[in-house]
């Protein structure tokens, strides 16, 4: 029984590819990033101005105190009929739980009831 062995063959490693040239950087692109930064501050600086001024007139066109009560007897209506929407939702899952626990032990209460009028088998002696 003697086998023929055949030399392994592997598949050959991928060819190495050329190193790729170096590339040299600009010199100007420190500037147009720090340019490009400094844009961007005086945008954020001009628009937070911007804000502001508008929240300074805000009071001499809108009655500030009105819209904050508001706002406030809105929010504490809003929370009102949240906790009662909440207190009833745990009274009906109360009921619901109440309901399952009664079906559950009449349930069990049957099936001893039957197991107890069925005849039981005979036991066996136990070994010596």
């Amino acid at each position: 029984m003697s086998r023929s062995r055949r030399p392994l063959h592997l598949p050959a490693p991928p060819a190495a590819e050329p190193p790729r040239p170096l590339r040299r950087r600009r010199r100007g692109g420190r500037w147009r990033g720090r340019l490009r930064q400094a844009g961007a501050g005086v945008a954020m600086a001009a628009l937070g101005a911007g804000l502001l001024v508008g929240l300074v007139q805000l009071p001499s066109r809108l009655d500030a105190l009105l819209l904050v009560s508001t706002a406030l007897a809105n929010l504490i209506a809003g929370l009102g009929k949240l906790s009662l929407a909440l207190l009833q939702l745990a009274g009906v899952l109360a009921v619901v739980i109440l309901a399952l626990l009664a079906l559950l032990l009449i349930l069990g209460g049957c099936v001893r009831l039957v197991r107890s009028l069925l005849p039981r088998p005979a036991r066996r002696p136990p070994a010596p």
